[in-house]
């Protein structure tokens, strides 16, 4: 099992803890491995009908063995559930809880009382790059992704299987389970749409029209992605008001396996391959933000006149631009988008070409790094 880096500070919270993040990146693992006295998974049928029958019985199960560490697992299922641990929480001597879930979103519609100053919320995303020592593989990144099933299993074809499943998984369990939407075939079409446009501004018009379902279930149906942490949307540089930038929002699947997955297709042509780099790169700037506990800052720049910069990203007061190029092999023109930037760009900003290469070199102001470099230098 590969240590994660949020279990040091899930361990020493004094508060309970809620960690939500998408199925199968390992936040039940990650929870169990800090031992708790006691496990509830609602995830399990029986115990999900035991618990939302008698929400008293969590209760007297508690008074009875005095536990000192309790993991709930799943907890969007039974969001009215968490008054009761309030009500616990409150007493003397109360056991810390350990909460998962993958629904943000279906504790919101549940008027889950997300219990403030109480419990401290953590998110989780797939295996990032410090969790793996910056190690890389860049074929295996682009195809596979960093999902902790998926990364550790030895065998491509089963691989794959996993991750083609994760779509109908995640439509029968998250969705279709959870009665989030009334048109589970609309969802499975715009799923579709959304993980063939993922890398691009975000245009709902246009994609309700390709999933032909209205524009305001689209609208409700990128929420639900963004709920359930499967899309990150990237917005414009807010230090940037003064620029002509263009206004629209891009968004990232959370792992390029998942969304191979979805699309069906694992190989990196070269008409794939720079647009899987960008994913693997905005996905460890996510990944990496969750699991150092870091609220991620990571904008866009483009402006109307056509210049553009693939991400801007703020940690720790600093700020970066940042440019990819998918290949091993760069030259002086690939820098000058970001050389522009540095001249007009209202504060300090320290310049960046994240590069599938493997030699460092710095052309005028500008730092040309293999990719995994540039994740570490900006503190990630």
């Amino acid at each position: 099992m590969i240590d994660r880096l949020l279990a040091s500070s899930l361990a020493k919270s004094k508060k309970s803890v809620l960690l939500l993040g998408p199925r199968q990146t390992g936040k039940s693992t990650l929870l169990s491995s800090l031992k708790p006295d006691l496990i509830i998974n609602l995830a399990d049928q029986q115990e999900y009908f035991e618990y939302q029958s008698d929400q008293g019985l969590i209760r007297r199960i508690i008074d009875a063995k005095k536990p000192k560490l309790v993991l709930i697992d799943e907890i969007q299922r039974i969001p009215d559930l968490t008054n009761t641990l309030q009500s616990i929480i409150d007493r003397d001597k109360s056991p810390k809880f350990l909460l998962s879930g993958s629904s943000a979103r279906k504790l919101k519609r549940g008027n889950a009382n997300l219990l403030p100053g109480r419990i401290l919320t953590y998110k989780l995303g797939p295996l990032c790059l410090a969790e793996l020592d910056y190690n890389i593989h860049n074929q295996h990144d682009l195809m596979y992704g960093f999902l902790p099933e998926v990364y550790t299993e030895k065998s491509l074809v089963f691989k794959e299987k996993l991750l083609a499943s994760y779509a109908s998984t995640y439509l029968k369990e998250e969705i279709q389970a959870e009665a989030i939407v009334r048109s589970l075939p609309g969802f499975a079409r715009f799923l579709q749409v959304a993980a063939s446009n993922s890398g691009s501004f975000l245009d709902i018009s246009k994609m309700s029209k390709n999933a032909k379902i209205p524009r305001q279930s689209a609208v409700r149906h990128f929420e639900i992605l963004e709920d359930t942490m499967i899309a990150h949307r990237i917005t414009p540089d807010p230090l940037c008001s003064e620029l002509d930038l263009v206004k629209h929002p891009k968004y990232y699947f959370f792992d390029t396996g998942v969304l191979n997955g979805l699309l069906g297709n694992f190989i990196p042509s070269q008409d794939r391959i720079g647009r899987l780099f960008e994913h693997v790169f905005a996905t460890q700037l996510f990944s990496s933000s969750f699991a150092k506990d870091i609220e991620p800052k990571v904008h866009t720049f483009r402006t109307r006149g056509g210049l553009e910069v693939d991400f801007i990203v703020h940690v720790n007061k600093k700020s970066f631009a940042i440019e990819l190029k998918s290949s091993s092999s760069i030259s002086p023109s690939d820098i000058r988008s970001l050389e522009q930037v540095q001249k007009i760009y209202p504060r300090k900003i320290e310049g960046y070409l994240a590069y599938r290469g493997t030699k460092e070199q710095k052309l005028g102001k500008i730092w040309i790094l293999p990719w995994a470099k540039v994740i570490k230098e900006v503190g990630l």
